[in-house]
């Protein structure tokens, strides 16, 4: 094994132990706290009663107020139907949200999927990474990241797009040119890595400012 496939490997097991210790623990509170809230619908629909009964618009308000901080609270979460994939989406999304860099996401990925969730989770997390980087060097009213993940055909179709400082983004040898650390390019090479593995698709895309990667993973 060569010395840079030996650095890939244990930058991916790094990676990997990140995941599953600690972006799964995150989404599997944000779940808990769900359940919870769900729990004690009936308590709040009966405290509410009280509060009518007795007349006190004042606490109802209040209490209207608090019910609704908590409902945004839940709703921020994205659920995409894929627990392993929601712990990563989750937690790279509020990486984003505490760096000042929006997200605007539509994610629907079954339970049972041909690719591996380390695999994918690895992809996904790489992706968004690679796109909170680079919205770091934009003014903060001109950073956005967009995700779309959804099945189309037999398919598992993932779009990602981001703003860029510069216009057009160069390629050398047929690949874009990466302006981070020498261990940076380790997360692109995994991803075309797990694409070719299982006979995907891949396009990156850079545009008026904006670049796009696109993928395709066959599901049968």
């Amino acid at each position: 094994m060569s010395l840079l496939s030996k650095k890939i490997d244990k930058h991916i097991a790094a990676y990997q132990r990140e995941l599953i210790e600690t972006h799964y623990a995150e989404v599997e509170n944000m779940y808990k706290q769900i359940r919870g809230w769900r729990h004690d619908y009936r308590n709040h629909i009966q405290t509410m009663k009280a509060l009518v009964a007795d007349g006190d618009m004042e606490a109802i308000d209040s209490y209207l107020d608090k019910l609704d901080i908590d409902l945004k609270t839940v709703d921020t979460v994205i659920k995409t139907g894929n627990k392993m994939v929601d712990a990563i989406v989750n937690s790279k999304i509020s990486l984003a949200k505490s760096k000042n860099v929006p997200v605007k996401a539509d994610a629907h990925v079954p339970i049972a999927l041909t690719i591996s969730e380390i695999d994918l989770c690895v992809i996904i997390g790489n992706l968004f990474d690679n796109a909170i980087e680079a919205s770091l060097a934009l003014p903060e009213d001109e950073r956005m990241i967009r995700v779309y993940i959804d099945i189309k055909n037999t398919q598992l179709y993932m779009s990602f797009t981001n703003f860029t400082a510069t216009k057009k983004q160069q390629k050398i040898s047929g690949v874009f040119k990466t302006t981070k650390g020498k261990d940076h390019g380790f997360g692109l090479i995994r991803i075309d890595d797990i694409v070719e593995r299982y006979g995907g698709y891949l396009s990156r895309n850079s545009e008026d400012g904006a670049f796009t990667t696109e993928i395709l993973l066959p599901q049968k």
